[in-house]
């Protein structure tokens, strides 16, 4: 068994552009989302503003983002990139 050397690993990419493109999707919804739930610093820190604090924009909206951005990044790691099916055998079956 002298000679036998480990076959090179492929050069193929880890994702295909597709997959890029939507964990850049995915970075762009959690950035939106984290952005609009920042804030609510106050002029005068004595003062509470009920409305500003617990607007629809960061009490809803906001979180709804972050988790469809999580959502967006799993689905872009895990979906894998389409190939082309070998010619012939078209049942499945060996």
């Amino acid at each position: 068994m002298q000679g036998k050397k480990p076959a090179a690993p492929a050069n193929d990419p880890l994702f295909a552009k597709n997959n890029y493109i939507l964990m850049a999707a995915g970075l762009a919804m959690l950035f939106a989302g984290f952005t609009l739930m920042a804030g609510g610093k106050s002029a005068d820190p004595r003062v509470f503003n009920e409305d500003e604090i617990y607007s629809f924009t960061r009490i809803t909206l906001a979180p709804i983002l972050i988790i469809l951005g999580f959502v967006i990044e799993i689905v872009a790691i895990m979906s894998k990139p389409k190939t082309q099916k070998p010619a012939g055998n078209d049942t499945g079956l060996v």
